[in-house]
C-alpha cells in the first residue's frame, strides 16, 4: 500500500490547520499524500502552515459571496484531475471546498474520507451552509473520521453507508503541537478583564454582528479589555471596523495565524467566539467560552462545563460576560478539558487508511 495515490483537498486555513497532522501521520506511514489547494481563502501559503514539503496542486477557485457558487467552481476544476483516479480523496469539515471535493470525488467514483464527520445542530440554517454541507458529505463519504462518540452516533442515526470510526478532532493534534512552542504567558497590567473576541457566521451578518457589537462596546466601557480579531472575509471585517472603530478599550486585530490566535486566546480570561474551531480550543487551552450562536454542533463543549451558549443577543452577552466574570464557580471552566480528542487523531486517522485500502483493493478482485 505504499504505492497509495491519496489527495487532501482544502481551501481554507482550518482546514489546512485540521488536514496538518493527518498528512504528517500519513507520511509517516509511508503515504505521502497530494495536496489539493482549492484557493478559497486568498493568500493562503502552505508553508505557514508546515505544509510545504507535500506535493501540491493549484485549481485556482477562490471564495465567493454566494457558497454554493463555490462549489460547484471547484467540483468542476477538480474533475479532471480524478481522470488519473486516485485511490482515496479526503476532505476535511464543511466548507465549500470539502463539499466541492467530495462531489468531484463521487462523481468520478472515487473514494471518500471525510475528516470531522457527524457534527449536527440538526438545524440546516444554522449553521449555513456548513450543516448543510456536511451531511451531504457524509452521505456519500466512504470512510468518516467523526471526532467524538456524539457525532459518531448522529451517524449512525442518519444510517449514513460509509465506515465510521471515533478517532479524534485533529485540530487539537494542531493545537497541542503550536502550544508547546508558545512564548511564556505576557504579564497582563490593564485592570481590567481580558476579552478575545472573534465572530464571522453567516446567520449573524447585518443584526447579529451589530447586536455583538454593541454588547462589546458595553463591556469595553465598563473597563475590558478588549481584542477582536478580525475575519478575512472583507464584509465582516467592514461591518466590524465600522461599528467598533472608535470605541475605547477594545482593540480591532488585523486577522493573524494560527499560533498568534492560541497565544491571545491562552492569555485572555474569556473567549467570546462563533467560531467552530475556538469551541474546541478554548477547553484545552482553560480558557472559559461564551459562544455566540444559538446553537452548535459541538455540545461536548458544553457538557463538559468548558462553554455556554449565549447567542447574539446584546443584553444576553453582557450579562452572561458579567456572571461568568464574577462568578467563583467559573473557575471550573478555567480548568483544561479535551473532550474534542486527546491529541492522536492524525494517527488514529493514518492507521486505519492502509487496512481498509487493502481490503476495499481485495473486494473488488473479487468482485
Amino acid at each position: 500500500m505504499h504505492s497509495a495515490d491519496i489527495r487532501l483537498v482544502l481551501g481554507t486555513r482550518p482546514e489546512a490547520i485540521k488536514l496538518k497532522p493527518v498528512a504528517d501521520a500519513l507520511a509517516a506511514c509511508g503515504l505521502r499524500p497530494t495536496l489539493v489547494f482549492t484557493g478559497q481563502h486568498a493568500g493562503l501559503d502552505p508553508a505557514e502552515f508546515g505544509l510545504d514539503p507535500f506535493p501540491r496542486v493549484l485549481l485556482g477557485c477562490p471564495g465567493r459571496e454566494d457558497p454554493h457558487a463555490h462549489v460547484a467552481a471547484v467540483t468542476k476544476a477538480l474533475l479532471p484531475l480524478l481522470r488519473s483516479a486516485p485511490d482515496l480523496l479526503i476532505v476535511q469539515g464543511d466548507t465549500s471546498s470539502a463539499l466541492g471535493g467530495a462531489l468531484a470525488g463521487f462523481t468520478a467514483g472515487i473514494a471518500v474520507a471525510h475528516v470531522e464527520a457527524g457534527l449536527r445542530t440538526h438545524d440546516p440554517t444554522q449553521p449555513w451552509p456548513e450543516e448543510e454541507y456536511r451531511t451531504a458529505i457524509d452521505a456519500g463519504a466512504d470512510l468518516l473520521f467523526a471526532p467524538t462518540e456524539l457525532a459518531a452516533a448522529n451517524l449512525r442515526a442518519e444510517n449514513v453507508p460509509g465506515e465510521i470510526h471515533v478517532t479524534g478532532n485533529s485540530g487539537i493534534d494542531a493545537l497541542l503541537d503550536s502550544v508547546s512552542r508558545l512564548p511564556p504567558p505576557s504579564l497582563h497590567d490593564s485592570g481590567g478583564p481580558r476579552l478575545l473576541v472573534t465572530c464571522h457566521r453567516r446567520e449573524s451578518w447585518g443584526d447579529g454582528l451589530a447586536s455583538i457589537a454593541s454588547a462589546l462596546a458595553e463591556l469595553a466601557e465598563a473597563g475590558a479589555a478588549i481584542e477582536l480579531i478580525l475575519h478575512p472575509n472583507p464584509f465582516v471585517a467592514a461591518s466590524m471596523r465600522r461599528l467598533l472603530a472608535e470605541v475605547r478599550g477594545l482593540e480591532l486585530i488585523d486577522p493573524c495565524g494560527h499560533a498568534d490566535l492560541l497565544r491571545r486566546m491562552r492569555d485572555a480570561d474569556l473567549v467570546l467566539s462563533d467560531s467552530g474551531g475556538v469551541q474546541e480550543e478554548a477547553p484545552a487551552l482553560g480558557v472559559p467560552l461564551l459562544v455566540l450562536r444559538d446553537k452548535t454542533e459541538r455540545p461536548e463543549g458544553i457538557a463538559a462545563g468548558s462553554s455556554r451558549l449565549v447567542g447574539t443577543d446584546r443584553e444576553r452577552i453582557v450579562t452572561e460576560t458579567r456572571r461568568l466574570l464574577d462568578d467563583p464557580r467559573a473557575t471550573a471552566m478555567s480548568r483544561p478539558a479535551f473532550p474534542f480528542g486527546d491529541g492522536r487523531a492524525g494517527r488514529r486517522i493514518a492507521a486505519i487508511i492502509p487496512g481498509w485500502l487493502a481490503q476495499r483493493t481485495a473486494t473488488q478482485r473479487l468482485a
